[in-house]
């Protein structure tokens, strides 16, 4: 579905946003800090994972000093809708993933559908340890059991969110802040 320049802007326009540049800076320093303690001399890998993955993965890489490897992979379940489906793996990382140190960042934990296949394909691939972190984690009561993020940057409540890598129906991702839709949707 093609949306028109008039309708994102009212998206825009109309969303509440729950979380603003300062507070997300602070939790990648934050989260930047946790990581580094955890796996800050394993030489690890850190993949990021595309589309949504992209921003937070990219602020968070320039806060983290150690040596370190990046990749990418890409697997997604919305496809441009506002509701996931079964997760399509579109790429692999090219790195060898075996005996290595894995972080894998994403831009938020909703159902963990996603992040528990990302996880599978690393064990498969032979990684010795794997880590996982998120911008954002919702609130609620659907995850997968045994699904959690080692790093989270910040919470929100049951919404559909977007902006700082997440997107409204493939737009929007670059907001710098992270929005709920307004009460008109």
């Amino acid at each position: 579905m093609s949306l028109t320049q008039t309708e994102l802007n009212r998206i825009r326009a109309e969303a509440i946003e729950l979380h603003g540049p300062e507070a997300i800076h602070a939790a990648l320093d934050r989260m930047a800090s946790e990581i580094t303690a955890a796996m800050g001399d394993s030489l690890p890998v850190v993949l990021c994972v595309l589309t949504g993955g992209i921003i937070p993965t990219g602020h968070l890489l320039t806060r983290l000093t150690f040596p370190l490897e990046s990749d990418y992979l890409h697997a997604t379940r919305y496809r441009g809708e506002t509701r996931g489906k079964e997760v399509e793996w579109v790429s692999e990382p090219g790195i060898s993933l075996q005996g290595r140190t894995i972080l894998v960042v994403d831009d938020i934990l909703d159902e963990g559908n996603t992040l528990a296949d990302i996880i599978r394909f690393c064990g498969k691939q032979g990684a010795a340890k794997i880590y996982s972190a998120v911008l954002i984690q919702k609130r609620h009561e659907r995850r997968i059991p045994n699904v959690q993020a080692d790093f989270v940057g910040l919470e929100v409540d049951d919404h559909y969110v977007f902006g700082f890598g997440m997107d409204y129906k493939g737009y929007l991702r670059n907001l710098n802040g992270i929005f709920a839709l307004g009460a008109s949707r």
